[in-house]
């Protein structure tokens, strides 16, 4: 199995930490510089037709795309420890919190970035007002995390879950387009992250 990424990508980093948490050492990576296009060749394209990272490639050649699918998937082959959760009610909670963590977290700090920086400019049509707003939004959404962790000790109560992964990925993501919550501001929010940046499959 080898796994195609763009190193400093959130999303490619959200595959890195959840395969150190689960001990998964074994994996080829195989480096797509997306700066010089080239996700966006034919080649390339045969492994996911939407051209991004990171993409698995299996022994048999199935490629699996997006981040999520890929961790899914390996939770499957190696069960232990659980990051999906560990009974019903858990399994729900933590797809709640890796949800929200795309839609309130990714799609605005991602949206700030194409929009704001000006980076894919020659591959999209950039609205930078839309990015401003984008960056307005995610800023509001620390609000909510800080307010939630100020009773919990991970997103889903006391249990450390591939959502905490993701949500942490996204959020360093963040210093990309200056957007990182205050400590002095956000307390909760600040304990949590170092918490999670302590650990080491943070370094992944």
């Amino acid at each position: 199995m080898k796994i195609y990424e763009f190193a400093s990508a959130p999303n490619c980093r959200r595959v890195r930490m959840y395969l150190a948490e689960k001990g998964i050492d074994n994996i080829e990576f195989v480096q797509v510089d997306i700066t010089k296009g080239e996700n966006l060749t034919e080649d390339y394209r045969r492994r996911d037709i939407n051209g991004k990272v990171p993409v698995l490639e299996l022994d048999d050649g199935t490629c699996i795309a997006e981040s999520v699918a890929i961790q899914r998937y390996f939770e499957e082959l190696y069960p232990e420890p659980p990051l999906f959760g560990r009974d019903p009610k858990e399994k729900a909670l933590v797809e709640m919190w890796h949800r929200r963590a795309d839609l309130n977290m990714m799609m605005n700090i991602g949206g700030c970035f194409q929009h704001g920086t000006g980076f894919f400019k020659d591959r999209m049509k950039v609205f930078p007002d839309f990015g401003e707003e984008c960056g307005k939004k995610a800023l509001q959404f620390f609000d909510l995390l800080d307010h939630h962790l100020a009773d919990n000790q991970y997103l889903v109560g006391d249990y450390l879950s591939v959502a905490d992964l993701s949500m942490l990925c996204i959020l360093d993501f963040g210093k990309v387009v200056q957007l990182r919550p205050a400590p002095e501001k956000y307390p909760h929010l600040a304990r949590w992250h170092g918490q999670l940046s302590a650990r080491p499959s943070a370094k992944a």
